[in-house]
């Protein structure tokens, strides 16, 4: 069975404020020892408080006593932070009459001050504002019985005691509701994000069954429209060859021949639909690969030295910019195969200062660039349609003769 232990943020803040209590009674007793060396038992009262702040280090470190204890250790933790100081101090002050003091008699409610508030902290952070109201009351009322019994009711240090503890109770109340409050806020964000997150993957999942099913009714159509009309006119039109097999056999094989011409017809058609319901290089291959495959066949079937460079860490693109550099550069391929008459032909994708820069080089004829652009070239007109998509620079640059670049810079 899997046991519920206390978070690690919580065990954290107890180390932390562990170590914090040590070196604050550790300063105290110096100045103790140093200032009010008549009061010898001073010091026993900071080792008493030392030693709870230690307990609460090795509980926060012992993993078995957290497993053992589970829910209840969070509590047990408050109680001995909350708690035992006060009883520390009660003790102290019977010991002794005029009791641990700073300056003022009312400095045994300073000394455990740090502790009491990590205490308040905690619930504050892990409980509702009920229980931290609970606590507060519970803290006062144990501040007020150590007071009442251990002080003069009329006296002074009685009087300065009481203006001290109210004000700890003001500050605890404001300081304890406000981070309640925070706490609150954040819990609802959370669970309005986690609310948020789950209807987000809700709809995921219903955008992709839908995207399905259209893709299914797609595939379908092209069926029905291609293979399935073309197997379905072949079969009538060879049920008629084989009704006129043997009363007109001129007939049959002219009714024969059409049928093996539907029969191409609709193989053509279903290669078309099949093709068509085919994912693009870039959805098989990523842009790296489909740039790469692409520029080797093309080099390949025009027998060019292909000079190829891709650098392998590129920054993350697009879909829509990805697919831009594709049919780019697959223009540029185009244009120096067919009608370069080059020999040579360099590829190039490349990160230049957190740029993407694709360059098509060939060595072939090349064209007067401005005298194509004023005749509306087809293939320079795309491509610059496409650089203006995508808010990149696009260069061509070329002499007859010298051949010609393309350089596309994101």
């Amino acid at each position: 069975m899997k046991r519920t232990t206390p978070s690690p943020d919580v065990i954290r803040l107890i180390r932390f404020t562990s170590f914090l209590w040590i070196g604050y009674l550790v300063i105290l007793a110096i100045l103790s020892k140093s200032f009010w060396s008549q009061q010898p038992r001073n010091l026993d009262y900071y080792l008493l408080l030392g030693y709870i702040a230690v307990f609460c280090l090795g509980l926060s470190y012992w993993r078995w006593a957290q497993e053992t204890l589970q829910k209840a250790f969070l509590p047990l933790m408050i109680f001995i932070i909350t708690v035992m100081p006060v009883i520390v101090n009660q003790l102290i002050s019977r010991m002794s009459p005029l009791g641990p003091r700073f300056v003022l008699p009312e400095g045994q409610v300073l000394a455990i001050l740090p502790f009491l508030f990590t205490g308040l902290l905690l619930v504050a952070w892990q409980y509702k504002w009920q229980y931290m109201l609970f606590v507060i009351l519970g803290i006062m009322g144990l501040n007020f019985l150590s007071m009442w019994s251990s002080s003069d009711r009329g006296s002074p240090p009685f009087q300065g005691m009481m203006v001290i503890t109210l004000i700890q109770a003001v500050v605890y109340l404001a300081v304890g509701f406000s981070i309640s409050y925070l706490m609150s806020r954040i819990r609802r964000q959370q669970e309005s994000l986690e609310a948020a997150n789950l209807r987000l993957t809700h709809y995921a999942g219903t955008l992709e069954q839908l995207t399905t099913s259209r893709e299914r009714n797609r595939l379908a159509r092209e069926l029905h429209d291609t293979l399935a009309h073309s197997l379905s006119g072949l079969s009538v039109q060879l049920e008629t060859v084989k009704a006129y097999w043997d009363i007109d056999p001129p007939a049959a094989r002219l009714l024969l021949d059409k049928s093996l011409t539907a029969a191409h017809a609709g193989l053509e058609e279903t290669r078309r639909a099949l093709k068509a319901l085919r994912a693009s290089p870039l959805d098989d291959l990523g842009l790296a690969m489909a740039l790469k495959t692409m520029a080797e066949d093309a080099a390949a079937r025009a027998k060019l030295a292909l000079d190829l460079s891709i650098t392998k860490s590129l920054p993350v693109l697009s879909p829509d910019l990805e697919q831009g550099i594709y049919r780019i550069a697959q223009e540029a391929v185009t244009n120096a195969v067919k009608h370069a008459r080059a020999t040579n032909l360099a590829v190039k994708l490349e990160s230049i200062q957190g740029k993407t820069v694709l360059t098509v080089h060939d060595d072939g004829i090349s064209f007067d660039i401005n005298k194509s652009e004023k005749t509306a070239h087809f293939g320079i007109t795309v491509m610059q349609e496409r650089a203006q998509l995508m808010a990149a620079e696009l260069k061509i640059t070329g002499e007859p003769g010298n051949g010609t670049t393309v350089q596309l810079t994101i």
